[in-house]
């Protein structure tokens, strides 16, 4: 059976302890992958050379990972003692995490965007100063003298199964010099393993990677270990480190579509565009809408959400009309749709996608259950389904008037305000609780690398300081 090993320092590493995954549709076993523990994790910390990469010039690294790109997109690269082509790949990863096929091609895409244009990704987090300075740690810039240097010696990051485009997210650490200690999600190894060799394939030391699958223990451990990271997950995993600086959170993004008063009247020109926000990568991205909010009409909305959103079908991953994932484990799914339903007996609340289908929102074929689109209407913006987001294409729909929006939204990783209401979007830009925002009919889920749309990589790793040099006398 293919076997997967952990990486310590770039080097192949077999556990006496593995876990096996599974297909997600047959149940057969795909891989063995090894497992560490956390003092392998502390013991590894000590070893790595936080200063691998710093002989390298920022100009390197670029080409380096512009390198990557291709190789993740076209190469065999290696996986345990064998060769994994990118089609391999595509395969391997549908067939543990359930993502149709179609979707695990685009999230390849956007990791290899990425990559490619890695130059201004990095420019859009440095706000476009001369990258050479930090090679030399100083350097002129038109607003005087620049001085950084790297606070995160060596980062780390532990890392979700439910979409492999999220990886784009740390990409851009090896440019910034850091060297990476990586958890990956427990059905998906594929995406970080492959990256990591296209990265030693285009010429980046191997000793700069740490792939470390491992368990809960292991996972905090390699927060508490390295310097700066990012921890992905539910509410119940990244809570206890909201408030830790050391720590980039991702967890749900509570992302929404916002009517303004001027544009409300217009509603049916945007269903396609917000269908899609629901909908797009099977819904299992934070950035997709999980909310529209308008002042009025909120029930016309849902219906004609609900309506385009109803002739979405669970299929097999290798069909190439499939738009939502499986999950592997049946019994998510089935927990899932009861707490909806147990949230819909409250007052309040409807579920119109049901009305428009035959079957029920849970579906099961074989082993795989999913869980079919659901929009649901909110009378009440404080009822319990008005912000709540899951794996899958759900979005509530909340009448509130515009200008209690901003205080009443909550957090919110993506808002796209359809409005040229200049007052609506003067109280919109000093919202302090949107991460990103999205002036007119513009998809959550379509990002601007060149803008980070919940962190900013570059300030999680580096500091600035103060600087100045003794003139020539």
């Amino acid at each position: 059976m293919l076997h997967i090993p952990a990486l310590r320092l770039g080097q192949p590493y077999e556990s006496m302890t593995k876990v096996e995954i599974l297909h997600h549709a047959t149940g057969e076993p795909v891989a063995l992958v090894s497992q560490v523990n956390s003092g392998i994790i502390g013991r590894d910390r000590n070893l790595i050379a936080d200063d691998v990469l710093e002989n390298y010039s920022v100009a390197e690294l670029l080409e380096m990972s512009r390198h990557a790109a291709e190789l993740f997109m076209t190469a065999s690269l290696p996986l345990g003692d064998t060769m994994q082509s990118f089609n391999d790949y595509v395969k391997q990863l549908s067939s543990t995490t359930g993502m149709p096929i179609t979707y695990c091609r685009h999230n390849a895409s956007k990791i290899y965007n990425v990559l490619s244009q890695i130059e201004t990704v990095i420019r859009g987090l440095t706000r476009g100063f001369d990258l050479s300075i930090l090679d030399v740690g100083h350097g002129k810039s038109a607003g005087g003298t620049l001085s950084f240097f790297r606070d995160g010696r060596v980062f780390g990051a532990v890392l979700p199964s439910n979409s492999p485009g999220v990886h784009s997210l740390w990409a851009p650490a090896i440019a910034l010099k850091a060297p990476l200690m990586l958890k990956p999600g427990r059905e998906e190894p594929w995406t970080p393993y492959r990256m990591i060799q296209a990265f030693i394939e285009a010429g980046v030391p191997k000793e700069a990677f740490g792939f470390y699958p491992t368990d809960h223990a292991g996972a905090g451990e390699l927060l508490r270990q390295v310097d700066r990271s990012m921890l992905f997950g539910g509410s119940a995993t990244t809570a206890p480190y909201k408030n830790d600086p050391r720590v980039e959170v991702h967890g749900p993004g509570f992302s929404k579509v916002l009517f303004g008063e001027d544009s409300v009247d217009d509603w049916e020109k945007h269903i396609d565009m917000i269908a899609a926000s629901i909908a797009a990568n099977g819904g299992r991205s934070c950035i997709n809408a999980s909310g529209v909010w308008t002042p009025r009409d909120g029930r016309e909305i849902a219906e004609a959400l609900a309506k385009k959103l109803s002739t979405i079908q669970a299929l097999p991953a290798d069909n190439a009309d499939a738009q939502i994932a499986a999950f592997a484990n049946a019994n998510v799914a089935k927990q899932i749709s009861a707490m909806i339903d147990n949230d819909l007996n409250i007052d309040g609340a409807t579920d119109l996608a049901q009305a428009c289908r035959s079957q029920e929102r849970l579906v099961h074929l074989g082993r795989c259950a999913y869980l079919l689109p659901t929009i649901i209407h909110c009378d009440d913006r404080d009822h319990p389904l008005s912000n709540r987001e899951f794996l899958f294409p759900f979005a509530s729909v909340v009448e509130c008037p515009v200008d209690q929006m901003p205080a009443s939204i909550g957090p919110t990783l993506v808002a796209t305000a359809i409005t040229q209401d200049e007052s609506f979007k003067k109280r919109l830009m000093a919202c302090s609780h949107i991460d990103r925002l999205n002036i007119g009919a513009i998809p959550t889920y379509q990002l601007s690398w060149d803008q980070p749309h919940e962190g900013n990589l570059f300030e999680h790793l580096y500091r600035q300081r103060a600087f100045q040099v003794e003139s020539a006398a």
